[in-house]
């Protein structure tokens, strides 16, 4: 027994746990330690995570990835759609007790700006994307702030909130050094910065001083609480190891829970597994210009063969339904126009392949076995498509092989794996656009990039609605791909933890999260 006692012991301390008398922290898994801690510069979704329970932007994303107010109280966009006005919150202050005004927001901004800090989002407000370009940036008083674009963007808000983007985290200057260092994020965030040990854990304080929004939690937005008094994340880049912590009580929150590792999980009685759907996609993609697939009865036929709801529910359950759109079905943007999909009928399929001339010609599916939803869709596809007369015949390769093909167009179908886009203009550009310059596109209806075009400068919510329905329809009708659903995000969680859920935004968010 003292020896298994050592060995447990030997083992927490390798994962950075303090002995049961000192485990104060709320303890989440991260599968790889962080970058650094400078919001949007060196960063990945790791880093994302774990900075943003220290620092706020003027926005935020909401539970269905809509931006709205965070550090601002309103925001006004002036008739022509060229000019932002934020408003700033009363009361807020930075972890070092300064009050937050809006020189602070505008030396962010102009930092953010300067190619020398590398901030990610960059060449998204600089005109380099095309998405939009910053012309003009003022303070006029102290609650005041103005961003002026050189012409409407509808993407400009979701872009400045961004997880990615740091959420154009406002900080205090004194987050850097008199040289421009990067020094520690010094922001408005409910949690501040304690102690990073490399390769082992990065633990978060409760920052005391903190001003909430009323209300409960909504995305990255809403009502936040520290509810403990710190944050350790835990670094367990193995799966398994994880799990395991998990179950032995070394962690208390598991998140991105690897598909592999449910079943255990959920056999637990001490462990809590929740689901949410993300907004990436996992879709079965056609080759539009291949000589057989080009005939749009052909691409119908195939999806007329499916069930797909039957299918996604034998894949993952009720984790997450079914989903025809490109937009995920956590977007604001997914109206119930958008929900429709042809019911699965075999003898219309037959109809359109016998009027195509389709003859029984061998139809290739590429596939992986890295991602264990993106090799079960493709079985199951082929199951269903053989009872129509449909002969698809998999070729598994390694995930690298399969985005080389991808990228360079070189596939009949292709059983794929979309990462999440958080603005569904980004949603349908992901996967449009013109095969001669960019041959990983899937669709490239001329009318439909045009449209595609005109959702990223309407700013009004109803165009944009407007222009996503239509688009709905031109997509269905000539069905470049079958999207099946969007991944769902696993997170496991030890009894006695609550608050903790997981989100379409796929980050870890433990404000408003307590442990008894």
């Amino acid at each position: 027994m003292k020896t298994a006692s050592l060995l447990a012991g030997l083992a927490a301390a390798a994962l950075g746990i303090l002995p049961a008398v000192a485990q104060e922290p709320l303890r989440a898994s991260l599968n790889s330690d962080i970058r650094s801690t400078q919001p949007g510069g060196n960063r990945d979704a790791n880093t994302d995570a774990v900075t943003l329970h220290m620092v706020e932007g003027l926005v935020a994303l909401d539970e269905r990835a809509t931006p709205v107010p965070m550090l601002a109280q309103t925001v006004e966009v002036s008739p022509d759609g060229r000019t932002y006005t934020f408003t700033l919150r009363q009361g807020v202050t930075f972890h070092n007790g300064a009050p937050l005004t809006s020189a602070e927001v505008l030396w962010s901004l102009r930092r953010y700006m300067d190619p020398a800090t590398q901030w990610r989002c960059l060449p998204d407000l600089n005109g380099r994307s095309g998405i939009a370009k910053v012309t003009d940036m003022a303070a006029p008083d102290a609650r005041t702030v103005t961003v002026t674009l050189e012409q409407p963007a509808a993407l400009f808000l979701s872009i400045i909130a961004r997880p990615d983007c740091g959420e154009t985290a406002v900080l205090h200057p004194s987050s850097v050094g008199a040289d421009g260092a990067w020094v520690k994020p010094v922001g408005t965030g409910p949690f501040m910065m304690g102690e990073w040990r490399r390769g082992q854990f990065v633990e978060l304080e409760r920052f005391d001083g903190y001003a909430s929004l009323p209300g409960e939690r909504n995305g990255l937005a809403g009502g936040k609480k520290a509810q403990v008094a710190k944050l350790r994340f835990v670094v367990i880049p193995d799966s398994s190891a994880a799990k395991a912590a998990l179950l032995a009580g070394n962690v208390d929150v598991l998140s991105e829970v690897p598909a592999p590792e449910l079943p255990d999980l959920r056999r637990s009685a001490g462990v809590t597994v929740m689901a949410a759907p993300t907004m990436g996609v996992t879709a079965l993609l056609m080759q539009t210009r291949d000589p057989l697939l080009k005939d749009a009865r052909i691409r119908r036929a195939i999806a007329l063969s499916l069930d797909v709801p039957e299918l996604v529910t034998a894949m993952i359950g009720d984790d997450a339904p079914a989903n025809a759109s490109p937009l995920p079905s956590a977007s604001a943007f997914r109206s119930e126009a958008q929900a429709a999909r042809p019911t699965r009928d075999v003898a219309a399929a037959k109809r359109l392949l016998a009027e195509a001339g389709y003859r029984g010609q061998t139809i290739r599916m590429i596939t992986n076995r890295r991602y264990p939803n993106v090799y079960d869709a493709a079985v199951a596809s082929q199951a269903m498509a053989a009872e129509a007369g449909i002969k698809i015949e998999l070729e598994v390769l390694d995930w690298a092989t399969q985005l080389d093909r991808y990228t360079r167009g070189e596939y009949q179908m292709m059983s794929f794996i979309y990462s999440p886009r958080l603005d569904p203009s980004l949603s349908y550009e992901m996967l449009s656009g013109p095969k001669d310059t960019q041959p990983r596109k899937v669709w490239e209806d001329p009318e439909a990039l045009a449209l595609i075009g005109r959702s990223m400068t309407t700013t009004d919510t109803a165009a944009r609605q407007a222009i996503f329905d239509e688009l709905y329809k031109r997509f269905m009708d000539q069905v470049p791909m079958v999207i099946l659903y969007n991944q769902p995000d696993y997170m496991a969680v030890r009894r006695g933890v609550q608050g903790a859920r997981p989100w379409a935004g796929g980050l870890t968010r433990l404000w408003n999260v307590s442990r008894d």
